[in-house]
């Protein structure tokens, strides 16, 4: 009978081999994989009992971290296997019974190239100043994005990169940057103190792990505007859905001043989809905003609903709309049409777009 440690190991190298993102672990069911988006039972796995969950989850967590979890009952950690693999973990509760959700954050950080995404991502982080953020439904890879355009920074320029993260995904290897990287519960008592105190750090670039509030989203802005390159993720679906749920979050009073504030730094919007790939594996769907005057009118005017036209109408200064990219993929049959509509904002505009291709 292996010990909860030894049945941990087993799952996590599982996860790595069969190159899934996630690993589920719920009282009744077997140890399940999401592989290419798919959730995949492992077979060869039993299904697991109160104690085989509460003995895997006390392998995860150190005393300190179960006081905490039985208090709050939930918990987010990174969690380091043996300098192979890192996971970001939640465990949490379920009809009483402990649960645990572990996403893979692999070792090494890829580039734009290797990722499949358009080369005109590569411009964001040669950037003196300005706001970026990276949007998308959860497990589409905003972090990975994230990583590949904060990891450039550190190989091109010689700044000083702080991330505020909870917990710490990627890992970054130190180049020309200094790269500090603080977690909310091991290096900052709360996201709200890490956020007060990080113009205090003499950064250039700041990156926050994701935008909670309209707290985070007012510093990200300030120190747009007071001369540093700053990145963000937000759970939204567009560009323009993005600048709504910036400026909405903001009570009515305040919403002028963001609205201006919002026009004056606000550099890029991507939003990206991972669709599954005919060859196997998956492969980023992106749109592109990019901050040009015609933009920042409409943000200005409160015409937020204009932007998708000025997306489809600016090519050629590199900016895509999310249709386009799905049509490309189709027509170079990295993904099938029944994806491709399944994910399009408009599966009637996407037919005619690919018709005319």
């Amino acid at each position: 009978m292996p010990t909860p440690q030894e049945q941990l190991n087993d799952l996590l190298i599982t996860t790595a081999k069969q190159n899934a993102s996630d690993l589920h672990l719920a009282v009744g069911r077997r140890p399940t994989l999401r592989v290419d988006g798919v959730l995949v039972p492992i077979q060869k796995e039993p299904q697991l009992t109160r104690e085989a969950v509460e003995g895997v989850i006390s392998a995860l967590i150190t005393p300190e971290q179960k006081k905490v979890f039985l208090e709050k009952k939930q918990l987010d950690f990174a969690y380091s296997f043996e300098d192979k693999a890192r996971f970001r973990v939640n465990v949490y509760f379920q009809r009483g019974y402990m649960s645990a959700s572990l996403r893979l954050i692999p070792a090494r950080i890829r580039t734009v190239e290797e990722l499949n995404l358009a080369p005109i991502l590569h411009e964001f982080p040669k950037l003196s100043q300005g706001f970026v953020l990276i949007v998308g439904p959860a497990g589409h890879g905003k972090s990975t994005t994230l990583a590949a355009m904060l990891d450039e920074v550190n190989h091109n320029r010689t700044d000083h990169i702080v991330t505020i993260e909870d917990p710490i995904e990627y890992i970054f290897t130190q180049d020309r940057c200094i790269v500090s990287q603080r977690e909310v519960g091991a290096d900052a008592l709360s996201f709200h103190s890490a956020l007060r105190t990080v113009l205090r750090q003499d950064p250039d670039v700041i990156m926050i792990g994701e935008m909670r509030d309209t707290i985070s989203i007012a510093t990200a802005m300030t120190a747009a505007e007071t001369g540093h390159l700053v990145f963000s993720t937000l759970h939204t679906n567009s560009a323009s859905q993005t600048i709504d749920r910036v400026i909405d979050s903001f009570p009515a009073e305040q919403q002028g001043q963001i609205v201006s504030q919002l026009a004056s730094t606000l550099v890029g919007i991507i939003s990206q989809r991972l669709i599954p790939r005919l060859s196997g594996g998956r492969i980023p769907a992106l749109e592109i905003m990019i901050t040009n005057p015609a933009v920042r009118n409409l943000i200005r005017e409160r015409k937020i609903y204009q932007i998708d036209l000025v997306i489809e109408t600016s090519l050629q200064e590199g900016m895509l709309t999310m249709n386009r990219s799905l049509a490309n993929l189709v027509k170079t049959k990295e993904i099938s049409l029944e994806n491709a509509e399944l994910y399009s904002p408009n599966p009637a505009e996407l037919r005619i777009l690919l018709e005319r291709m």
